[in-house]
């Protein structure tokens, strides 16, 4: 998959949550989650749609490509992998979440498989 922008992979993500909670995803409800106006959510769909990434009807329910399923869990994993990261460190659950928000986009892949390597190694340690 060809790199997409971070607010894309925002985008991506809440789809792909929505989805996974309510069954489906509509426009109001991607602007409702992540504080934009729908014209906004409008563009960022037609955006994912050229990128095969998303498809949608006009008036349903916005859905992902195998493509974008795919690319909408590796951004939650990455999401999920850096909370849980910051959470170790102490920080609060609601900045450790708007953190990994942020990082998530801009964190190399060697970076983030260290982090995987110093979560999984604290998990190990206590599961002995």
């Amino acid at each position: 998959m060809t790199r997409i922008t971070p607010s894309l992979e925002d985008y991506l993500e809440t789809i792909y949550l929505q989805i996974g909670e309510k069954g489906s995803a509509c426009v109001r409800d991607v602007a409702k989650a992540l504080v934009v106006k729908m014209p906004s959510v409008v563009k960022a769909i037609r955006e994912l749609k050229a990128r095969n990434l998303a498809t949608q009807k006009p008036y349903s329910a916005i859905e992902l490509t195998p493509e974008g399923h795919e690319a909408a869990k590796q951004v939650l994993a990455r999401h999920t992998l850096l909370r849980e990261f910051l959470l170790k460190l102490g920080v609060g659950r609601a900045a450790a979440d708007a953190d990994a928000c942020r990082m998530e986009h801009i964190l190399s892949p060697e970076t983030l498989e260290r982090i995987r390597d110093f979560t999984e190694k604290g998990r190990d340690e206590a599961a002995k």
